[in-house]
């Protein structure tokens, strides 16, 4: 209303105003309009403890509580826990198959790729999986490890060899995140995802009716996680919350057809940009 008002007064007598009021008033009005045209205004923004240029811990939130990435994982795990069972492989070690799989599961094996671990029961590289059974496991948890992996499209393909016909990989791959220092060291970090390359790099091998990407996070939970905060020092209605264009976190769920077998199809069409 009031700018109305204003354009309907004579542009002679506005010029004639305008030249009345200095030019540095006439600056700090224009700056002044500025800041004030975008909310909350610049510079009004109080960081409190976050003000630093140091994260709060370097690892991932660890010693504080749950890593807030663990905390999607473990809700993806528990809504898929039926698919944890018979012969299960997972990464590392077998903590989330005894935790989700309980009695379901026949028989829990864990790939490393040196010797020496204590949980291993076979050693392999994902990349060169030749070594490793074919058409052996129900399931196949993957969780955090594609993104230490160069070739993620190898490692992929050797995942759907392994699995049964109908078996299921169930798989976390980063978005928002810090660098792990600790694979960057060892053996190097090299990825992060969005659910289209999530997307895009499984139906390489599944068809695209077996495949569900799901993405996790919103803004507040991606500082928060980027700062090194746990999960514990978010609400639960914080952590819940999603918004699609803050990916922190990427979940597949990818189902191997009853009649696979053998190698993974190949379809050039998913080969073209």
């Amino acid at each position: 209303m009031r700018s109305a008002k204003l354009r309907r007064i004579p542009a002679k007598i506005r010029s004639r105003a305008a030249r009345l009021v200095p030019e540095s008033a006439r600056r700090w009005l224009a700056a002044q309009r500025a800041r004030f045209s975008v909310w909350p205004p610049v510079g009004w923004v109080r960081f409190g403890a976050l003000r630093r240029v140091q994260p709060v811990n370097r690892e991932f939130g660890i010693g504080r509580g749950l890593p807030i990435c663990r905390w999607y994982i473990e809700r993806f795990l528990a809504a898929h826990a039926d698919d944890i069972a018979g012969r299960v492989l997972e990464i590392g070690d077998p903590a989330y198959t005894r935790r989700f799989g309980g009695d379901r599961v026949t028989q829990s094996d864990v790939l490393h790729i040196a010797e020496g671990s204590p949980h291993a029961t076979l050693v392999g590289d994902l990349t060169r999986g030749d070594d490793l059974p074919a058409e052996a496991f129900d399931c196949v948890i993957l969780t955090q490890t594609l993104n230490v992996i160069y070739d993620v499209h190898a490692a992929v393909r050797t995942v759907y060899r392994l699995l049964k016909p109908g078996g299921v990989a169930l798989v976390s791959v980063p978005g928002i995140s810090q660098i792990s220092r600790y694979d960057m060291d060892r053996w190097g970090e090299y990825w992060r995802f969005t659910t289209a390359s999530a997307r895009r790099l499984f139906e390489e091998c599944w068809p695209p009716a077996g495949v569900e990407v799901q993405a996790h996070g919103n803004v507040l939970d991606a500082a928060a996680y980027l700062y090194g905060l746990a999960s514990d020092d978010l609400r639960r209605g914080e952590l819940a919350f999603h918004d699609p264009d803050y990916e922190l976190l990427i979940t597949v769920r990818a189902v191997k057809p009853q009649t696979a077998a053998g190698a993974p199809p190949h379809n050039p069409d998913r080969d073209a940009p």
